[in-house]
């Protein structure tokens, strides 16, 4: 600031200059120093004053507004506030609201998008429930292969990895995905992940040998999904007959799918003559699998259509409609409750087909 140090500097000068070139006596610069001193004081005493009225204009009142401001942003600890109360409120998860995941098919088998929540209807039991939510969007999936790798998979094999790779290449960024192979026993071939090279560099290496324990591998995926972070979960079984190995019963898994909330889909590479009756079994047991839970089964009789199946359910499960209802029975007794999603569809279309998990169980607490 000139106008504040620039007087007090013009007068040092002046008195240095007059102490170096007059020869003065001890009473005049006496004299001389009390001058000085009086002047110092005097233009002290403006600059404090107009120090003063410099800073009550720029600092003070812009200070009031900004302590103002600030009692607003970060209020008294002691003095409840209606902000703090909002953000900390805790959240509340309707544990009531079912989910139901819909795929709609044309009879050609392809699927239908565009519907709205009105063509929607679901019952539970004899009731007629309220559709509360509805959504068609495409939703970060937690997603497992179980491959089987059994000896009857040789001829198969290499198509089949690449049917696999097909699949996830179908993966969105936040998706996850891991895989499980199986013969005499399962094993977690891949751990959760995001990358399709981690699954491509394990899937090298894998070779068909050994006998088939896909109950036991259906299982560790179920397992599995306990530790995914996405609500959307689906299991892709790509398998070529009936289980010969597991220690679980196909009673066992039924019951387990059942109450886990996961769709499972399959590709059933079935022998058009199986010579034993586990093969026999396998095409029905793995379309039960799959429709009790909302999924589907594919049968391939040509390995070569295998990548074009595998794409297709891919791209099925990022074209799902999912339903949300509230149960009028809101009894908390751990039983299976059927449900039926039925379709209201808008006029000129052919006959569709809904697929939907067939029910659930009710929570116990």
């Amino acid at each position: 600031m000139p106008g504040l140090f620039g007087p007090l500097y013009s007068v040092s000068l002046l008195v240095r200059r007059r102490s170096t070139s007059v020869a003065v006596t001890g009473h005049k610069i006496a004299n001389l120093t009390v001058l000085y001193l009086l002047c110092i004081a005097a233009f002290a005493g403006v600059c404090v004053a107009q120090g003063s009225s410099d800073v009550t204009d720029v600092h003070i009142v812009p200070r009031s507004a900004s302590t103002a401001a600030t009692a607003v942003a970060s209020p008294d600890v002691t003095t409840p506030s209606v902000g703090l109360k909002t953000t900390q409120r805790p959240l509340k998860v309707d544990v009531n609201l079912v989910l139901v995941p819909v795929t709609v098919t044309d009879p050609m088998n392809r699927l239908v998008t565009g519907l709205e929540k009105d063509n929607f209807a679901l019952a539970e039991g004899s009731a007629n429930e309220q559709i509360r939510s509805f959504s068609s969007e495409d939703a970060p999936l937690s997603l497992g292969v179980i491959f089987d790798m059994s000896g009857s998979m040789s001829n198969k094999i290499d198509k089949s990895k690449q049917a696999v790779i097909e699949f996830f290449k179908t993966a969105n960024p936040d998706d996850e995905f891991f895989m499980i192979t199986f013969s005499d026993k399962p094993e977690l071939l891949v751990d959760f992940t995001s990358s399709i090279e981690d699954i491509q560099s394990q899937l090298v290496f894998a070779n068909a040998k050994g006998r088939t324990a896909l109950l036991d591998a259906i299982y560790m995926g179920i397992n599995k999904m306990k530790s995914a972070h996405h609500e959307k979960k689906a299991l892709l079984i790509i398998s070529d007959g009936g289980d010969n190995r597991s220690r679980y019963t196909d009673t066992e898994i039924k019951s387990l799918v059942k109450e886990a909330d996961v769709e499972i889909y399959s590709i059933g590479l079935f022998d058009n003559s199986p010579a034993t009756s586990e093969e026999r079994y396998g095409p029905y047991l793995l379309n039960e699998i799959s429709d009790v839970t909302g999924g589907r089964m594919f049968r391939v009789d040509d390995p070569n259509e295998l990548s074009d199946v595998a794409t297709k359910i891919g791209v099925e499960l990022r074209n799902q409609y999912v339903i949300g209802y509230r149960p009028t029975n809101a009894a908390r007794d751990g039983k299976w409750r059927k449900i039926k999603v039925k379709l209201v569809p808008p006029k000129g279309l052919p006959p569709l087909t809904v697929h939907a998990k067939t029910g659930y169980y009710a929570p116990t607490e």
